[in-house]
């Protein structure tokens, strides 16, 4: 909603073959956070991101052998693609604060917990994959 909002402060800067771009990169965002939800329910966990503690497995095939974090991946995707559709360079001003606020509330704690739960599984894995890619 903000990034909208903000778009209609400039002109937009794009035109139209970007578009399928945005569409691309919005599109690969839904691809990537169905991986890892697909992920999530192979393994008959939780994928409550308020409840890590609910976990009862920990995850690291598949996309997670790639990203710890691929739904937070596949959403920044899809908010690239809007900044890109939306075509306004404030729209990008989102993107970093994004990333800012996944990772100081959502991922750190989500983090803290996951090695409560997991120990030493959980630090080896967060050792071999990247918070994001």
């Amino acid at each position: 909603m903000g990034m909208w909002l903000v778009s209609r402060a400039l002109p937009t800067f794009l035109f139209a073959p970007l578009r399928v771009v945005a569409v691309g990169m919005g599109l690969t965002g839904v691809a990537i956070t169905g991986s890892a939800m697909l992920s999530f329910w192979r393994a008959h966990t939780t994928a409550n991101p308020m409840k890590p503690s609910s976990a009862s497995f920990l995850v690291t095939s598949g996309i997670y052998g790639f990203t710890r974090n691929p739904m937070y991946l596949g959403l920044l995707f899809v908010l690239v693609g809007w900044a890109l559709y939306l075509g306004n360079a404030l729209a990008f001003l989102f993107l970093p604060a994004f990333i800012f606020y996944m990772n100081r509330f959502q991922i750190e704690p989500e983090e803290r917990a996951l090695t409560a739960l997991f120990g030493q599984e959980f630090v080896a894995y967060a050792s071999q994959v990247r918070r994001w890619i």
